[in-house]
C-alpha cells in the first residue's frame, strides 16, 4: 500500500499494488512502481483504469511499467485499487503502518477533516484519528450510520438473529433483542462513535467537538480509507498432498 499527500496537505491518496509473494515488496523497483502510482492518483479523481493509463513523472505509463514489472521480476502483478480524499479548507492526513520502505506499508489510512481553523492543528488531529483506525481492534465500516452498507447491516441482523432464535425465546423479544444488539453492533463500527484508543473514555465524535472548540471553527471528519494489504483476496492454497499424489501416480 503507497500513500501520498499533496503539497498543501488538502489531497491524499492511497493505492494497492499486488504482487504474488512478500519478497518482491521489498524489490526497491516495485516499491518505487507503487510510489510513482501514487503520485499520479493525486493528479488522477478517478478508478484504477484511469490511474493506468496515465503517465508517471517519467513519462512512463502506469500499465506499461507493471507490465515491464512483471517480465523482469517473473511475478504477476495488478494494481488493484485507489482512493482519493479532498477539502477545500482543512487538511487530509496519511498513516503508513508496518511500512516497508518510504511511503508504502502493509496498512494505510487516510482521514480528512474539514475546517476553517489551524490546519496544522486538523492535520494532528487528523493523523491521531489515522492511528485510531489502523490500531482499534474494532476496524470502522463507516464513518456514520447511515454510511453503513445495508448488506453488511442485513448480515449482522441475520447472524444476530439466527443467535437469538437459538436461545428459544418468542420471536417478539427477539426481535426486541435484535434492535438493541443491532444498534450496539453499529456502535462498533461507525468511526464516530468509536471510543478513541488514545483515550477511550472519549469517542471519536467528542474529540472532534473539542478540536472544534480549540480551533474556534467547526470540523467535520469528511471522509476516512483504510487499506490493508490483501484484505478481501482470495488466496491460493497449494494442496501438496494431492500434488504429491499425482506426481507419484497414487490420485
Amino acid at each position: 500500500v503507497a500513500g501520498k499527500l499533496s503539497d498543501d496537505g488538502k489531497t491524499g491518496v492511497l493505492i494497492e499494488l499486488n504482487a504474488e509473494t512478500d519478497f518482491v515488496s521489498k524489490n526497491d523497483k516495485f516499491q518505487d512502481a507503487a510510489r510513482d502510482c501514487a503520485l499520479v492518483a493525486l493528479d488522477i479523481d478517478g478508478d484504477v483504469e484511469a490511474i493506468a493509463a496515465a503517465k508517471t513523472a517519467k513519462g512512463e505509463v502506469v500499465s506499461d511499467v507493471i507490465t515491464n514489472l512483471i517480465a523482469t521480476i517473473g511475478e504477476n502483478m495488478r494494481l488493484r485499487r485507489s482512493a482519493r480524499l479532498s477539502v477545500a479548507q482543512g487538511a487530509v492526513a496519511l498513516y503508513l503502518h508496518n511500512a516497508q520502505g518510504d511511503g508504502v506499508g502493509r496498512l494505510g489510512v487516510l482521514v480528512a477533516l474539514e475546517g476553517a481553523g489551524d490546519q496544522a492543528v486538523l492535520k494532528e488531529v487528523g493523523r491521531r484519528i489515522a492511528l485510531h483506525v489502523a490500531g482499534t481492534p474494532t476496524p470502522p465500516l463507516a464513518l456514520t450510520e447511515a454510511d453503513l452498507d445495508p448488506a453488511a447491516v442485513e448480515k449482522e441482523k441475520k447472524f444476530l438473529t439466527d443467535q437469538a432464535l437459538e436461545s428459544g425465546k418468542p420471536i417478539g423479544v427477539v426481535e426486541k433483542m435484535i434492535e438493541g444488539r443491532i444498534r450496539k453492533w453499529q456502535e462498533e463500527v461507525v468511526l464516530l462513535k468509536q471510543p478513541f484508543v488514545m483515550n477511550p473514555d472519549l469517542t471519536i465524535e467528542q474529540l472532534i467537538a473539542d478540536t472544534a472548540k480549540e480551533t474556534g471553527s467547526p470540523v467535520t471528519v469528511k471522509g476516512f480509507v483504510r487499506f490493508a494489504l490483501g484484505e478481501g483476496v482470495e488466496k491460493k492454497v497449494d494442496d501438496f498432498a494431492a500434488e504429491v499424489a499425482s506426481m507419484t501416480g497414487q490420485a
